[in-house]
């Protein structure tokens, strides 16, 4: 298993499971135009945007592309599994080290949940402060919610944490 960043070649992949992940998952919560919401707003373009800036990371298997996280700041804005991986910790591993890194600058992170994640962040820590309403299409309304986490410093292993017993 490599994390690491996420370079211009690894685009279409990236792409891939985010919109493959969408279109698998999102339908068994929400509507339609919902799920096409999310397909535009994680575009190819945004996404090149994010990888350009140094924002997305990729989770690779034996050198495939099986998950992707990104943020920018403090916000954590994409994180996705790919369907055939979910449930294995792979999603969890992502937002710890997103955590970590954003931890070095800031004291909380923020993210806006869909349906299909609420319980993964909540079991992270991550409270709903606020439920946000979003129009889309045909009169429909996304409703998702504003989530955060108060990050601590983080813990580092050293001879005098050691009990000597």
């Amino acid at each position: 298993m490599i994390y690491e960043l996420a370079a211009i070649e690894d685009l279409q992949a990236v792409y891939d499971v985010v919109q493959h992940t969408i279109k698998m998952i999102y339908p068994q919560y929400y509507p339609t135009e919902v799920v096409d919401f999310f397909c535009k707003l994680h575009s190819k373009d945004a996404i090149l945007n994010d990888i350009k800036n140094g924002f997305v990371s990729v989770l690779k298997i034996d050198g495939k592309i099986i998950a992707t996280g990104c943020f920018v700041k403090n916000h954590i804005t994409r994180v996705y599994v790919s369907p055939e991986h979910q449930k294995k910790g792979y999603g969890t591993f992502i937002v710890k080290n997103i955590e970590d890194q954003i931890s070095n600058n800031y004291d909380k992170a923020y993210l806006d949940a869909s349906l299909p994640a609420v319980a993964l962040y909540e079991k992270l820590g991550f409270s709903t402060v606020k439920h946000e309403r979003y129009p889309v299409e045909n009169g429909v309304i996304l409703v998702h919610e504003i989530m955060e986490k108060e990050l601590s410093e983080q813990w580092e292993w050293t001879s005098e944490n050691c009990s000597k017993g």
